[in-house]
C-alpha cells in the first residue's frame, strides 16, 4: 500500500460519502420532521465535493494522471519541466491504493515509456523506457544495447542542440529503434556509461532511461528490474511543457505533442 495523492482522494471520498449517506438516512428526516430545512456545514460540505472527489479518483486512477518530468533522464524525448499525461487503463485496470489489477486489458510493449513505483522504494516514482521484456537477456556496451544477442539499430547524428545544451557540449543525439518504435537518445561516446548484462525475470521489466549517460535505471542495482506490479502506466502526451533554461517561457511547439 502507498500513501500517495490516490490515499488522500479515497480517504476523503469515504469521509464525505458516510457523512452525506449517514445524513441523508439518519439526521436529516428528523430535521424535516421538526420543520428544519438548512443542514449543517459539515453535510453540505460533504454533499458538494464527493461527486467531485470521486470524479477526480476516477480519472487519476483508471484513465489519465498528470505527471511532471523531474529530472534530465529521458532527454531528448522529455526534458526537465514537461507535464505529460500518463495512459492508466492501458496495461489493465488496477485498484487504487492497494494496486490490485481488476481488469487486464494489454500489456506493456517494448519501446514503451512508462511511469512506474521503484522497487526498492515503492514511493518514489520514475519514468523510463522499456527495454528488456521478461526472459530477455540484454547487454549494454558504451551506447549499443544488445537484445537476446541482437543489437539494437542505433544512428547516432549530430550534436545535442536544445534546453540545457550548454549542459551537454559533447553529447550526440542518436535514432535508435526498439521493436516497431523508432526515438530519439542521448549519449556521450567521451564519457564511460554504466556497462554490464543483465536477464530479465519472469514477471519483471528492464528500463532505460534515453539520456545513456545521465539515468539511473535498471543498469543500477538501487533500481533494478521492475516489477509488474510496480508499473503505474505509459505516458502518452506532453500537455504543458517550460523551457528550464529561461524558467518560466512556454515551449509551445512540445505541447500536445505525442510520446514516442
Amino acid at each position: 500500500m502507498v500513501f500517495d495523492f490516490s490515499f488522500v482522494l479515497v480517504v476523503l471520498a469515504l469521509v464525505t460519502g458516510v457523512v452525506w449517506a449517514v445524513d441523508h438516512r439518519v439526521f436529516r428526516p428528523k430535521r424535516l420532521a421538526r420543520g428544519a430545512t438548512a443542514e449543517p456545514v459539515l453535510v453540505d460540505w460533504s454533499r458538494s465535493f464527493f461527486p467531485v472527489i470521486v470524479f477526480v479518483l476516477v480519472l487519476r486512477s483508471f484513465l489519465y494522471e498528470p505527471f511532471r518530468i523531474p529530472s534530465d533522464s529521458m532527454m531528448p524525448t522529455l526534458i526537465q519541466g514537461d507535464f505529460i499525461f500518463v495512459n492508466k487503463w492501458g496495461y489493465g485496470l488496477r485498484l487504487p491504493v492497494l494496486n490490485w489489477k481488476l481488469v487486464p486489458v494489454g500489456e506493456p510493449e517494448r519501446g514503451d515509456v512508462i511511469v512506474f513505483r521503484k522497487p526498492s522504494d515503492p514511493s518514489v516514482v520514475f519514468i523510463k523506457r522499456l527495454v528488456g521484456m521478461p526472459g530477455d537477456r540484454i547487454r549494454v556496451s558504451g551506447a549499443q544495447v544488445s537484445v537476446n544477442g541482437q543489437p539494437v539499430p542505433l544512428e547516432p547524428g549530430d550534436f545535442y542542440r536544445g534546453p540545457k545544451e550548454a549542459q551537454y557540449p559533447f553529447t550526440i543525439v542518436g535514432d535508435e529503434r526498439l521493436g516497431e518504435a523508432g526515438h530519439r537518445v542521448m549519449f556521450d561516446p567521451s564519457r564511460p556509461a554504466s556497462e554490464g548484462e543483465w536477464t530479465v525475470p519472469e514477471g519483471h521489466y528492464f528500463m532505460m532511461g534515453d539520456n545513456r549517460n545521465n539515468s539511473r535505471d535498471s543498469r543500477f542495482p538501487e533500481v533494478g528490474v521492475v516489477p509488474a506490479d510496480n508499473l503505474i502506466g505509459k505516458a502518452v502526451a506532453i500537455w504543458l511543457s517550460f523551457n528550464p533554461d529561461e524558467g518560466s517561457l512556454l515551449m509551445w511547439e512540445r505541447m500536445g505533442s505525442r510520446i514516442q
